[in-house]
């Protein structure tokens, strides 16, 4: 199944040691995008991480996620959500 995760800033958190709380978050996205469970990862226009993830639950995704520096020190979280097949072609094929 393929998941949408979307971060979010933890307001007023404690940002320092954060060299290298980002680099040991770079590590481990590297090791997720080889693993084959992140798919993708991009920066919306508010420089929070948007994610594509491949896991067979939407548990397994935050598990995944709980694995990030960034979460694991409280200064992230993400939303995610299930993305389905678009089924809106049927309405137009026979």
């Amino acid at each position: 199944m393929k998941f949408l995760a979307i971060e979010k800033d933890i307001p007023n958190t404690n940002r320092g040691n954060i060299e290298k709380i980002l680099a040991d978050e770079a590590r481990k996205v590297y090791e997720l995008y080889l693993s084959g469970a992140l798919r993708e990862i991009y920066f919306n226009e508010a420089h929070n991480a948007v994610l594509i993830l491949e896991c067979e639950s939407k548990n397994q995704a935050f598990q995944l996620l709980d694995s990030l520096p960034l979460i694991k020190s409280k200064m992230i979280e993400f939303e995610v959500m299930e993305l389905l097949p678009y089924t809106g072609f049927q309405r137009i094929m026979n």
